[in-house]
């Protein structure tokens, strides 16, 4: 699983093809595991971070954002924007679906209520197995997983 959760790192910004559920859900495990543990010791790492926020300045506790750990944060966003974005156009791709799907749903999800309703479509379009064989996009990716490892 582990092979599967750095899998999109080593095809980084590769928009073509198709990924496997185990790829896309492994990734976004990965993910969530380090956002996590990063958000945790910059709140831990800053104490006092809500005393700060008054109605004068509003901002203030804005501050963490901008030390040591929140740059940290900034960076790791910043590595892992575009194999985000790549990972799950080659998951569509996988459901033969286009990758300016994944657009559509971004610009839709933005939408109140409308937007609730569109995530929970991408995740469920997500979760649904891809086609067997090959398609327009390329072969099977269950046939080939010794090559992308």
């Amino acid at each position: 699983m582990l092979d599967y959760m750095v899998l999109p790192f080593k095809r980084y910004a590769q928009f073509t093809g198709r990924s496997r559920r185990m790829e896309f859900w492994s990734f976004a495990l990965l993910m969530a595991i380090i956002n996590t543990v990063l958000i945790g010791i910059m709140f831990a790492s800053t104490p006092g971070l809500f005393d700060n926020a008054t109605p004068d300045d509003p901002f203030a506790m804005y501050g963490a954002l901008f030390s040591g750990m929140g740059v940290l944060i900034i960076l790791w966003f910043l590595a892992t924007f575009i194999p985000s974005i790549a990972v799950s156009v080659r998951r569509l791709h996988d459901r033969n679906m286009s990758g300016w799907w994944y657009l559509a749903f971004v610009v839709v999800s933005v939408i109140p209520f409308v937007g609730l309703i569109a995530s929970i479509a991408f995740l469920v379009v997500m979760f649904l197995p891809g086609t067997p064989g090959a398609n327009r996009f390329g072969p099977d990716p269950k046939t080939g997983v010794a090559e992308l490892i």
